[in-house]
């Protein structure tokens, strides 16, 4: 059974195992040790409240429950931007025209952004190659909103997703190369390390302050405006199933898009239920795939089953209730997987 819980401080070495295997691009979860420890102690300060909301940020994995084996991570960052500033681009149009030479040029540009600062951001998703299947993937990038369904309060009206750009296996990105390089001087690399080790002040200093027009730009870093990494792909067409959208905002580094979407018009958070939980013979696997959590916030667990989303009273059998660290009598929150049955 794959269950989702809280990161604890004993997963960093399967949280560098994970960091080893994402490809490069990933920004929030570097290859560094010292940078995911510290990390893993900011989720655990901010789930004991210790932290301004501007530090908030929670982080949970995907543990097959049996085995303990971690195989996935995703993290909620609770409000982006009101300590060191939330960068994106916005693609927009400048327009160039003579009435009298008859010329008329709508020109697409990038203009710098803080458009996002204070919205809460969905981050840091990443599963196993090993572990893409059954249902992983959904799990792992949708329990985050039965979190912010059960507990509302600690997030923002708008969420936010930045989804990893173009980016080949040997960490080429054509939108650094014909943009980002040029100002920062760097190999993509280097600078999605320092950024991803909180060492972000190179950004303010060096990036370019004015439009940039994109028809300057190689056709292949245009071509990578708005696009995702192939394997960024499953957990886009996730967030946009969910009601998130492209609304024309891009990252700095690699060119991937940023979704969003008003919290309370996720899918999973507006059609979420409390239902009361029971033990019991569960229903079989006719029944849809439901995404289902505790409503415990120092002891978040989530988990998939099948049952009718419509049920009042959930029947659970004891295996599935100590997962979930739940008994009968309990209220747990409960909403189908998706809009229509699919599988990552």
């Amino acid at each position: 059974m794959m269950i989702i819980r809280p990161i604890e401080r004993g997963d960093l070495s399967a949280l560098m195992q994970l960091a080893g295997k994402t490809g490069g691009g990933l920004t929030s979860l570097p290859a560094d040790e010292s940078t995911l420890s510290a990390r893993i102690e900011r989720s655990r300060a901010t789930w004991e409240g210790t932290l301004p909301p501007g530090e908030r940020g929670y982080v949970f994995v995907l543990e097959e429950h049996k085995t303990g084996t971690v195989a996935g991570i995703c993290a909620i960052e609770a409000a982006v931007g009101l300590n060191d500033p939330w960068y994106n681009y916005r693609v927009g149009t400048l327009v160039h025209a003579s009435k009298e030479l008859n010329v008329y040029n709508a020109l697409p540009t990038l203009f710098l952004s803080n458009d996002h600062t204070g919205s809460s951001e969905l981050c840091s998703l990443f599963l196993d190659p090993e572990w893409r299947k059954e249902g992983n993937g959904y799990l792992l990038s949708k329990s985050r909103f039965l979190f912010m369904a059960a507990f509302r309060e600690h997030f923002n009206e708008k969420v936010v997703a930045e989804m990893r750009g173009i980016i080949d296996e040997n960490g080429y990105s054509p939108f650094w190369e014909s943009l980002g390089e040029r100002f920062f001087s760097m190999a993509f690399s280097r600078a999605d390390y320092l950024c991803g080790t909180g060492q972000k002040a190179f950004i303010a200093e060096l990036m370019p302050k004015h439009p940039i027009y994109t028809h300057f730009l190689s056709p292949e870093a245009q071509a990578a405006i708005g696009n995702v990494h192939p394997h960024t792909a499953p957990a886009r067409a996730v967030l946009e199933a969910e009601g998130f959208r492209f609304r024309n905002y891009i990252d700095i580094f690699d060119g991937g898009p940023t979704l969003e979407c008003d919290i309370d018009r996720v899918r999973a958070i507006r059609k979420s239920r409390l239902v009361e939980v029971a033990e019991g013979q569960p229903a079989d696997e006719t029944q849809p795939l439901c995404l289902v959590a505790n409503e415990q916030y120092h002891a978040f667990r989530a988990t998939l089953v099948n049952a009718s989303p419509d049920v009042e009273r959930l029947v659970l059998d004891a295996a599935t209730l100590d997962a979930l660290k739940c008994k009968a009598g309990d209220r747990v929150r409960l909403v189908r997987l998706c809009p229509e049955e699919k599988t990552v």
